[in-house]
């Protein structure tokens, strides 16, 4: 069974650009990446660029390699492959958390969505994104606030997916 990222947590981090991944989340960066559990240093992928607004997207090695097997299905010279390999290929970057639970993001990451002092990591399954925690907090509270506004009073977030017999 592969590991879902889940949860929610505000991490500081420091004038390096220095922070700590979350215990949960580092169990399932190690859960995705083939080098571990020989390797005790899990690695990740962290997408950032135009197309992430807010936000970096953290991967991991695995899921990485499925995003890239999908690049390669697409047919070769078409503007699809190349539009998907420079947006998510050419703006990938590379690490792994150190034996502390860190990693060190470069500053042109940071500076991309605003990141000082706090940051918030947000699970989405299959990957996590990072956020500037004021910039989190404005945009998920105005998205929900307006999403919810438009739904019955009783709406249930489950109804949205399949149950277990497909209903």
């Amino acid at each position: 069974m592969v590991l879902s990222f889940r949860g929610e947590f505000n991490q500081k981090v420091d004038g390096k650009g220095r922070m700590s991944i979350p215990a949960d989340f580092r169990a399932v960066l190690t859960d995705g990446d083939p080098r571990c559990p020989e390797a005790p240093n899990p690695r990740m992928v962290v997408l950032h660029g135009p197309h992430l607004k807010n936000c970096l997207q953290a991967y991991t090695i695995d899921a990485m390699a499925q995003i890239e097997e999908g690049i390669r299905k697409l047919p070769r010279g078409s503007i699809k492959r190349k539009q998907a390999s420079r947006m998510l290929l050419g703006k990938s970057w590379d690490t792994e958390v150190d034996k502390d639970g860190r990693i060190v993001l470069p500053q042109r990451l940071r500076q991309q969505i605003g990141l000082e002092g706090e940051a918030v990591m947000v699970a989405m399954g299959e990957y996590f994104e990072i956020w500037n925690a004021a910039t989190y907090e404005a945009i998920e509270n105005a998205e929900t606030d307006a999403w919810l506004a438009e739904l019955p009073d009783d709406f249930d977030p489950l109804s949205l997916i399949d149950g277990p017999d497909g209903e």
